[in-house]
């Protein structure tokens, strides 16, 4: 059988595409597979894809096409068949409509499955009847509401063989409404596969929540919620994963309710399978989900949820009690007052994380692709019955035999389409892909699921950025009965100690050429890094994998005689306090510790601050916004802040380096403070991450930053 799945764009990493490539990679397995996007906007997808699964293109919207005039004009007219919103949200236009045309004409697939509303718009009216012609409904069905778009969707609904919601109660809404209709419509989840990553240990502090920052998700009723977990918990953290226009009025109520240190917005990720094993819970607080396929994803990596129980996937996936826990939909409180039960009892997060992990299997792709086998070859058996019937009475009427209707209709290749994108977009890659850990202990494991080079004396270096440093670890080959394509390596922690401070490239390297490759990365599991310290008494040390903007693999290391950590920035209306822990040293004598603002604009503008000693190696420090007005140099100054334990000892740095993250600067985002002088205005006081997660403060004229 020949599948054609139609994804607007292919190349993003939404929970459609994601749904789309799961169930695509599992039905490749026993069929031919294919997903058409029907734009092309990236060379090579965001998201793994099978390589069984063929993906192409209709439409190439890189910067790097090159479009005809007739073309643009045709991008930039509006659809004739989509509707506003969804023909603005998803970029049909006219040329979306004679493309996707085109392909509907051509294609020799046996089943063509639309995965969104536009799209099935379009099935349904260029459809052709020689294939089966499948629906999808990721959202629900009241999301439409009363608009154009729903209007014209129940009449497209009408006229297709098939239609899939992903949930059993939206299913039986589309029903309801569409009791005219002879079209099949069923309720069947998105496949969720088990993640490749190790799953949660339920010990880190943080609660995790992603998606897009978008109205429905209702991310602010969670950063309400999180006010009052982190009143009675401020040792737990919450993440949001995830990008939108809801982005700034999130910023603006975490900074308003005083969690800038308790909440982050992370941005996107992905996978984001190694964040969902970082936490300990998840948090959903949609006002609608018409699946929910973060839940399972969260499940699936040893995670209880806490979600609203709205419309409609949280309750048919979570089992109350058991895996996780459902709240009122938009009640900040219940939120809190669930998230805290798992927090304040270890033994029921822990054992609600092991039932999640059971629960989601049956999510997993061979299960969902098998519903749909099943849905698909009922529908072309229904269509071929009602064929061979119709041929039966117009024999018996007409009195001549008519040939029987073919199924694959001998079309033109796809290729040869004037608006078609050409051949096969390719998914290889030359570079070595590598997965990494970080171990109990601090150590970090790799392993090389393709080498890229083949050779036997193979080795992983480490070098550093701009530098002649090299650190080389052996890469083992598999062992018996293992993958062949499993190659690892091991970087002990006593190792990673000495890299120099700065920015390390991980390179596949063969001995006996010294043919030389970056590596790719795959998974990065950083977990470790959230619970893990250093010693106090030892020269501070540490090191984040990471993976870099073009897909590789690096790590950033820091190398420092001692250094102060910054666990609480609060931002008064006349003082910064930095509350944190000094590694590498102790406080000797509180008579000799200073605080520093060291000026950017030289010692003249710098100045001291108090600090206050809480143990040996834990601090407070205080900066008046008065004093550094003294200081200021111009319209503009910077002030690095650090310790002294001594006169004429080398100043500390403060900053923030432990932990996961490698750039704190976007993420770790505190608020301003303007502060009155007489003698000059209005002044922003506002604190900061430097790109070394130093912690540095900026004070500028008040009109400068309007």
């Amino acid at each position: 059988m020949k599948i054609s799945f139609l994804l607007q764009n292919a190349f993003g990493i939404g929970g459609t595409i994601r749904s789309t490539f799961n169930l695509a990679g599992a039905l490749a397995t026993r069929h031919d597979v294919e997903i058409v996007s029907v734009l092309r906007t990236q060379d090579q997808p965001r998201l793994p894809l099978r390589r069984r699964v063929r993906l192409h293109s209709l439409i190439d919207r890189r910067e790097t096409a090159t479009a005809s005039g007739p073309e643009n004009e045709l991008f930039s007219a509006p659809s004739v068949l989509v509707p506003d919103p969804e023909a603005a949200e998803a970029q049909f236009n006219r040329l979306t409509d004679q493309c996707v045309a085109d392909h509907l004409a051509r294609t020799d697939a046996d089943v063509v499955v639309a995965t969104r509303p536009g799209l099935v718009l379009y099935l349904a009216e260029s459809g052709r009847g020689r294939y089966a012609r499948i629906g999808q409904e990721h959202r629900i069905y009241d999301t439409h509401g009363t608009c154009a778009m729903r209007t014209a969707l129940n009449k497209a609904i009408a006229g297709l063989d098939a239609f899939v919601a992903v949930s059993d109660a939206d299913a039986a809404i589309h029903r309801a409404h569409l009791a005219h209709a002879s079209t099949r419509i069923e309720g069947i989840p998105n496949a969720v596969p088990a993640p490749e990553v190790e799953a949660s240990t339920g010990t880190a502090k943080l609660v995790v929540a992603a998606g897009r920052l978008v109205p429905v998700k209702r991310y602010e009723v969670l950063v309400e919620a999180f006010a009052k977990v982190a009143a009675e918990r401020p040792d737990w953290r919450l993440r949001i994963y995830g990008r939108g226009p809801e982005r700034q009025r999130l910023r603006t109520t975490i900074d308003e309710l005083g969690l800038s240190d308790h909440v982050s917005l992370m941005g996107a990720h992905s996978p984001i399978e190694t964040e969902w094993a970082k936490g300990s819970i998840a948090a959903v607080t949609s006002d609608e989900e018409s699946f929910g396929m973060t839940i399972v994803e969260a499940m699936h990596c040893g995670v209880p949820v806490v979600a609203t129980d709205c419309p409609h996937g949280p309750g048919e996936i979570i089992n109350h009690g058991t895996d996780g826990l459902l709240v009122p939909v938009g009640d900040s409180g219940a939120i809190a007052s669930a998230i805290l039960e798992l927090i304040n009892d270890d033994a029921r997060r822990t054992a609600m994380g092991e039932s999640a992990q059971s629960s989601a299997r049956r999510y997993a792709p061979r299960t969902i692709a098998g519903a749909y086998e099943r849905l698909f070859t009922e529908v072309i058996e229904e269509r071929e019955s009602a064929v061979a019937e119709l041929t039966r009475r117009l024999r018996r009427g007409v009195g001549r035999l008519i040939r029987p209707m073919r199924r694959h209709a001998t079309e033109p290749d796809q290729a040869d389409s004037p608006t078609a994108a050409t051949g096969p977009i390719p998914l290889g890659s030359l570079r070595p892909k590598a997965s990494c850990r970080i171990a109990v202990g601090g150590d970090l494991l790799l392993r090389l699921t393709d080498s890229g080079l083949s050779g036997e004396d193979l080795s992983l270096v480490l070098c550093k950025r701009g530098g002649e440093e090299r650190l080389r670890a052996r890469l083992q080959p598999p062992g018996a009965g293992a993958d062949k394509t499993q190659w690892t390596a091991l970087f002990p922690r006593s190792e990673l100690l000495h890299l120099a401070e700065g920015r390390w490239d991980f390179r596949a390297e063969r001995a006996d050429d010294g043919a030389r490759r970056r590596v790719t990365a795959h998974l990065v599991e950083q977990r470790g890094l959230l619970t893990f310290r250093p010693r106090p008494d030892s020269p501070f040390s540490w090191c984040i994998p990471y993976r870099t903007s073009d897909g590789c693999l690096a790590l950033r290391a820091w190398h420092r005689t001692a250094h102060a950590e910054a666990d609480a920035v609060r931002v008064g209306r006349e003082t910064l306090t930095v509350q944190g822990i000094l590694y590498g040293a102790e406080f000797t004598s509180a008579a000799a510790l200073a605080g520093l603002a060291v000026s950017r604009a030289g010692d003249a503008h710098s100045f001291t601050t108090d600090v206050e000693p809480i143990d040996r190696t834990r601090f407070r420090l205080t900066v008046p916004y008065a004093q550094a007005l003294a200081a200021l140099s111009g319209d503009h100054d910077v002030w690095d802040l650090a310790l002294r334990l001594a006169p004429d000892t080398e100043p500390i740095r403060i900053g923030r380096i432990l932990g996961d993250l490698v750039e704190r600067k976007k993420i770790d985002s505190h608020p301003t403070s303007v502060v009155d002088s007489p003698g000059r205005g209005p002044t922003r006081f506002r604190p900061f991450f430097t790109v070394t997660n130093d912690l540095a403060i900026s004070a500028a004229d008040h009109a400068e930053n309007a």
